[in-house]
């Protein structure tokens, strides 16, 4: 059973940056792929970006493209979303999630079987 547990989010200006990070438990970390979703209040959960389990192949939502890097670090089972140039849009409750998939992407949400409980973060001056 994969627990998750992000961490990073804030208050940040716009224009600002933030790290968010998915810290991993009770499972071989490099067999999932790593999804970063947001929720805002009244909308639906969006994908923004995965990364897959095996050779760093990225997936981003236009809407972060060029502003977001998603990475990992496996040894460290700890996931990764560098958030750069952020917009008030971009305001919404963060979350981390995994699925058990050696190869490839998955961007549709109900591919993760695991969850972390969410991270808040507002872009907001």
């Amino acid at each position: 059973q994969l627990k998750l547990v992000e961490s990073g989010g804030g208050l940040v200006q716009p224009g600002g940056s933030l790290r968010l990070s998915c810290a991993a438990s009770g499972a071989p970390f490099d067999y999932y792929v790593i999804g970063w979703f947001r929720q805002a209040p009244g909308k639906e959960r969006d994908i923004i970006s995965c990364i897959s389990a095996s050779d760093g192949t990225t997936y981003y939502a236009d809407s972060v493209q060029g502003r977001f890097t998603i990475s990992r670090d496996n040894a460290k089972n700890t996931a990764y979303l560098q958030m750069d140039n952020l917009k008030p849009e971009d305001s919404a409750v963060y979350y981390c999630a995994a699925d058990r998939k050696p190869w490839g992407l998955a961007v549709r949400d109900y591919e993760y079987d695991y969850w972390g409980q969410g991270t808040q973060v507002t872009v907001s001056s």
